[in-house]
């Protein structure tokens, strides 16, 4: 067999993640796998860093291979990749809307690499989120973005998106969290 790439089924069996093409010239997305857990932790640290919020990482790789590719996979993970040089993440879930009665995505995170941006690699990563919506037939793709985050926003309005100003979000963490739990 040398000399022939492997076909779908072998990749699949030896837990290969197999690259779906873009419309860019040598970008390409794929599903994260297990062994991506380490990237995963390095985008998730780089958009810390972007968010001037690095002090509120407390992931790990163990508690990201417990959660994404574990017993309950509670989210998936988009890793875009140009000529093979993985230059960005997507990580999702699905949450539901009742008003719609369907289900929807929500991206917890989107990050491109700062040399890589302006390439359209975040767009193709939403693109493929949106085309993964449709296909699971998801009502809606929703998402955050601070503030402040003007070139983040401006991205995001050229695609069509619409802020929700008239929502808030609330949050229960740490001891909040504990607290309320112990009600019960």
């Amino acid at each position: 067999m040398t000399g022939h790439a492997p076909n779908l089924s072998s990749r699949m069996e030896a837990n290969v993640p197999t690259p779906i093409p873009t419309s860019i010239p040598g970008f390409t997305i794929r599903f994260a796998a297990a062994a991506d857990v380490p990237l995963v932790l390095r985008f998730i640290r780089g958009l810390a860093e972007y968010e001037k919020l690095p002090h509120e990482v407390t992931a790990t790789e163990d508690l990201l291979r417990e959660t994404l590719f574990g017993s309950r996979r509670v989210a998936e993970v988009l890793i875009g990749e140009f000529h093979g040089q993985a230059v960005g993440f997507a990580l999702f879930f699905h949450n539901y809307s009742t008003f719609l009665g369907r289900p929807g995505i929500y991206l917890e995170d989107l990050f491109v690499t700062p040399a890589m941006r302006g390439r359209g690699f975040g767009r193709a990563l939403l693109a493929y989120l949106a085309k993964l919506a449709t296909e699971r037939k998801c009502g809606r793709v929703e998402w955050s973005v601070l503030d402040w985050n003007e070139p983040s926003i401006r991205f995001y309005k050229k695609l069509g998106a619409v802020a929700m100003d008239e929502w808030t979000i609330y949050r229960l963490t740490g001891q909040a969290l504990a607290q309320l739990a112990a009600e019960f």
